[in-house]
């Protein structure tokens, strides 16, 4: 039994978690956004030991072995007995939940057991249960924070329309998180296969994409006059997907991990010189970076559940290009309002895009101008939470 083993290997480590930082996140994405405040804070107190938990497989799976954590598990189901359990075994100074993880019996427990308990990079909507007739349990765990950071205005005017006052607006920490990929930049295999296969010509990145972005994109491509390079980085390294793109995508094409090996020099003198062709990205983890070698970004999911994420394009000063399925999601209109990000809703919307900032150099280097101010505005989120929690720890 999968819980079972976990709360054995908690027990284990009691005694190194006991007085920890816990940090509770949903999955991958959510992870990003909290991962600046945790570094921060670890940078401040390095003894501190930490509980990182996911509600995702594919959360955990991913950062099982985060360097920071002293443990990474699974959040228990959210009983009162698995809530009340948890908390007296690993007895955290503090706790952490990010953007939209309500847990209710676990927030209880925390309340009753007076540990400050934090919501960060939280992001609220009217047609939230916590604003409706029927939210009184919702409203219950928002009483639950020892403070409540929001991403904007709006979060805390809807809070405070309810009565809820511990709000201080700090923005959203992901724009430290993707402003510190971009300053670092990367030296992986991977990175170095894109910068050669990119040459001195004009590339398009595709990142996080769906077949049904990915047929999108076939018909305005073949449509353009004048193709741009593509590198593919599809959401899923499905085998059928990839030989789809690998069938129909534009020609020459390889495989990253077929370069396994090859000097970057042999590259950049046969692929880059190339005026057309794709790069097929078949490895997880690069993505964040590979959009450095990009004139301008492709982001996939806007045809089915929401967009991926378009500030790690945009902070590598890339206009993004995203679907329609975007409202929930505060940075597409932030990004679309300055001039840095494009809704398309067909291939022709697509092909008109693409043609323009492809074609007009002062119109891409405005787009591209607007992207990264956009990101550098918006930093310095950590530094506010991290003040505040420090004080806890």
């Amino acid at each position: 039994d999968g819980r079972v083993s976990m709360w054995q290997r908690l027990e284990e480590k009691r005694g190194a978690l006991r007085g920890c930082l816990w940090m509770h996140c949903a999955s991958v994405g959510e992870f990003e956004q909290g991962r600046p405040v945790l570094e921060a804070i670890k940078k401040e107190r390095p003894e501190l030991p930490v509980l990182l938990t996911f509600f995702s497989p594919s959360g955990y799976e991913a950062r099982k072995h985060f360097k920071l954590a002293t443990q990474v598990e699974y959040l228990p189901a959210d009983s009162a007995s698995n809530a009340a359990r948890l908390v007296k075994l690993v007895e955290p100074k503090a706790a952490i939940f990010i953007k939209y993880e309500f847990w209710y019996h676990y927030l209880q427990a925390l309340k009753r057991a007076d540990i400050p308990t934090y919501l960060v990079s939280a992001i609220f909507r009217p047609s939230q249960p916590f604003f409706k007739w029927y939210g009184k349990a919702w409203r219950e765990m928002l009483a639950c924070f020892s403070q409540i950071f929001t991403q904007d205005n709006a979060s805390r005017d809807l809070l405070a329309s309810i009565g809820v006052k511990n709000v201080l607006v700090s923005g959203d920490t992901r724009f430290d998180r993707v402003n510190a990929i971009a300053s670092s930049g990367g030296t992986e295999w991977g990175l170095v296969v894109a910068k050669a296969f990119k040459g001195n010509h004009r590339t398009l990145v595709c990142g996080s994409t769906w077949p049904k972005d990915e047929v999108l994109l076939l018909d305005a491509l073949a449509r353009l006059p004048q193709r741009p390079k593509v590198i593919v980085a599809p959401h899923e390294i499905d085998p059928e997907q990839l030989r789809n793109i690998e069938a129909r995508f534009p020609k020459p094409l390889v495989r990253l991990s077929e370069l396994d090996g090859t000097d970057p020099a042999n590259i950049a003198a046969t692929l880059g010189q190339e005026a057309t062709g794709t790069l097929l990205v078949d490895r997880m983890g690069l993505l964040a970076r590979l959009y450095e070698h990009g004139d301008l970004a492709y982001v996939g999911g806007g045809f089915g559940d929401g967009i991926h994420s378009l500030l790690e394009a945009a902070a590598w000063g890339k206009p993004v290009v995203f679907g329609p399925r975007h409202t929930k999601f505060a940075e597409a209109k932030g990004l679309i309002d300055c001039g840095g990000g494009f809704e398309v809703r067909d291939a022709d919307d697509l092909l008109a895009v693409l043609g323009r900032l492809l074609n007009d150099e002062k119109a891409l280097a405005q787009a591209s101008a607007a992207a990264a101010t956009f990101v550098r505005q918006r930093t310095g989120a950590t530094a506010v939470v991290k003040t505040h929690l420090l004080g806890s720890l």
